[in-house]
């Protein structure tokens, strides 16, 4: 079997003789045969089956001929472990049965029990560890994230009940942030254990908090996150986001290999503020995919151009793929990186 480890070799800013390209959410609702089979299994439904979650997880890579697989998840999996009941309901996203509110709250969080609870989850990475012939990203919710929706209750555009928690009752929300990190570092490291060959935490709101209240309340726990798996010989990417740009400062001393950048802030100008230290992923507009093709390729170029100014530089969009999107122009796509970038690369 030939193995694909250009995203390996991109993610630690070695040479590689194309640019590597997946995208979030590359398992999904864009995909007719994937609707078919969400039409008599709901998401959590699949999660618990390996053999179904890990053909979910295959299909984008045959498809789509990307250069890493992402698990077939989501974020909210390991918080039933800890004694959350949450359902995922269809356009609304995660609803939590009881938020949490106070003290009492937090405290009845347990422990995370992964193979008592979750071992469905590890059999699916140990059956994609021995088909995959490119490296299989997994990843888990950061803690701020996590807990945005563990306290609203739902997806939410204000975030008033958990800022009103950090800033109303620290200690509260410390112990929450301790307990969150503790269930991302035990689930991570067990999916590196089980065969993820590389993770990646996805902090999809922080960015909904000013850099200074990301510095106080929220950071110290993704650097211990990050500081704790620094023995994990696998690539570790942080993506804040979106709207984050302005935190990429606070990221410089985080022991993360690439950071994920949103569209709202260029690669080039995403390296100068995180001191140059990271590879860098992303970062299309996912809705550029609603655009004609040439432009679509017009706008990938720019970025390939600008991303393979430096070593490090993974093509992927600035947050996931909805599911209007379609198959056959991300095919396309996904061949115009590697052939243009192969090109490039060359000459460079």
């Amino acid at each position: 079997m030939t193995y694909n480890d250009t995203f390996i070799r991109a993610c630690r800013k070695q040479d590689t003789e194309h640019v590597p390209v997946w995208y979030m959410r590359q398992a999904g609702r864009y995909d007719p045969e994937y609707r078919k089979i969400k039409e008599k299994y709901s998401l959590l439904e699949i999660c618990k089956q390996p053999e179904l979650a890990a053909e979910v997880t295959l299909m984008p890579v045959r498809k789509l001929g990307v250069d890493a697989a992402i698990l077939y998840s989501d974020i909210m999996n390991p918080v039933a472990s800890i004694g959350v009941k949450f359902d995922i309901v269809k356009n609304i996203g995660p609803v939590i049965e009881n938020p949490i509110r106070s003290a009492a709250d937090v405290e009845r969080l347990k422990p995370i029990d992964i193979e008592g609870d979750l071992s469905h989850i590890l059999e699916t990475i140990a059956i994609l560890d021995k088909e995959l012939e490119v490296p299989l990203i997994t990843f888990a919710g950061a803690p701020f994230t996590i807990a945005s929706y563990l306290i609203e209750g739902r997806p939410s555009k204000g975030y008033i009940r958990t800022k009103e928690m950090m800033y109303s009752e620290p200690r509260v929300w410390e112990m929450l942030m301790d307990k969150l990190g503790d269930m991302v570092i035990a689930y991570l490291r067990s999916h590196v254990k089980s065969g993820g060959k590389a993770f990646q935490l996805f902090d999809s709101w922080v960015g909904a908090l000013a850099p200074q209240d990301f510095e106080r309340y929220v950071l110290p726990t993704v650097t211990r996150i990050f500081a704790e798996l620094s023995d994990l010989d696998v690539p570790k990417i942080y993506f804040p986001g979106v709207s984050s740009g302005e935190l990429l400062p606070s990221l410089t001393k985080l022991q993360a290999d690439v950071i994920g950048l949103d569209w709202r802030v260029s690669l080039a100008e995403g390296r100068r503020r995180l001191g140059g230290g990271f590879a860098v992923q992303g970062n299309l507009d996912p809705y550029l995919l609603t655009a004609p093709m040439d432009l679509l390729k017009e706008r990938a170029k720019q970025l390939i151009d600008e991303g393979i100014q430096e070593p490090g530089y993974v093509f992927n969009l600035g947050h996931g793929l909805f599911p209007e999107a379609s198959l056959d122009k991300l095919r396309e796509l996904t061949e115009y990186i590697h052939e243009y970038s192969r090109a490039a690369l060359q000459k460079s």
